[in-house]
């Protein structure tokens, strides 16, 4: 079964997503809804994008012929994290920093509040805002060779948005602590042998393998699936206090000289100087 291969099924029922023209749809497989990362540097999630990523689970949630929701990005990666212009406006403006934690919390409430089960499928880089959706989503594919990284140091900035409510019980503290605080990448493999994924497939697999699993899902017994799902991510919603305060943190950093290095050094491509071991 390849994504490829098979016909989308006619998308006239999904004209409920016209407003999310930051994301493509279509419906691989009867009540399986696909949603792409499609977008200029390497599917990075712009100013629009970011709001809307965060609502469309929402729709999701009331949309009678979704069962399922798949993840996944086009092209050779799944997704660079946040646009330049992005962070530029959250270190610039205010109100723009206001706005993205908003959107930032929205985003994790609502992929654990979203009754219907949620696949990723994680190809090549994986970071930034598309990272926290795949990360919880309820299963999630990764390819071999995929390079995980959550970036938050390196950009100067606390690990905020996902990383705190979920990395811990996923793959333990003590690997969740050296992966944030280092920033080092995780290959796909990594992530699953550490169990910050569910399954790890060789890259070429990793859309097939997960089209699969949300077939699977479609088919179940959806009350009993999604009351588990719901059962299940009272383990998120009890560190919701821890997430709150990593996202304000956040937040703050977005406001100091780290954060201004941390993307200079970005778009400059060089190690960042944080003033070495002098610096507060």
């Amino acid at each position: 079964m390849t994504t490829e291969s098979q016909p989308a099924h006619p998308t006239s029922d999904l004209e409920g997503y016209a407003p999310f023209d930051q994301l493509r749809f279509d419906r691989p497989s009867p009540g399986v809804l696909r949603i792409t990362l499609d977008a200029p540097g390497l599917n990075a999630v712009g100013v629009e994008a970011h709001g809307q990523l965060a609502e469309v689970w929402r729709v999701v949630d009331r949309d009678p012929t979704t069962r399922v929701a798949l993840l996944c990005g086009a092209g050779k990666g799944f997704s660079a994290g946040g646009s330049f212009e992005l962070i530029e406006e959250i270190l610039d403006d205010y109100g723009s920093r206001l706005r993205v934690m908003r959107e930032a919390r929205d985003l994790v409430h609502n992929v654990i509040d979203c009754s219907k089960p949620i696949v990723s499928a994680i190809h090549g880089p994986a970071v930034g805002a598309g990272l926290v959706a795949a990360l919880l989503a309820d299963v999630s594919v990764v390819g071999r060779n995929a390079k995980i990284i959550d970036g938050h140091t390196r950009l100067g900035v606390t690990a905020g948005d996902h990383a705190a409510i979920c990395w811990p019980l996923l793959c333990g503290m003590a690997k969740a602590k050296y992966y944030l605080l280092t920033c080092d990448p995780l290959s796909g493999e990594e992530a699953e042998r550490i169990g910050l994924v569910s399954l790890c497939v060789d890259d070429a697999e990793v859309q097939d393998r997960a089209l699969a699993v949300a077939v699977q899902l479609a088919q179940g017994a959806q009350q009993a699936i999604r009351w588990t799902k719901q059962t299940l991510n009272h383990w998120y919603r009890a560190q919701s206090g821890l997430f709150d305060a990593s996202l304000a943190y956040e937040m703050v950093g977005f406001g100091g000289p780290d954060a201004r290095e941390g993307l200079s050094s970005h778009a400059e491509r060089r190690d960042p100087d944080f003033g070495g071991p002098t610096a507060q």
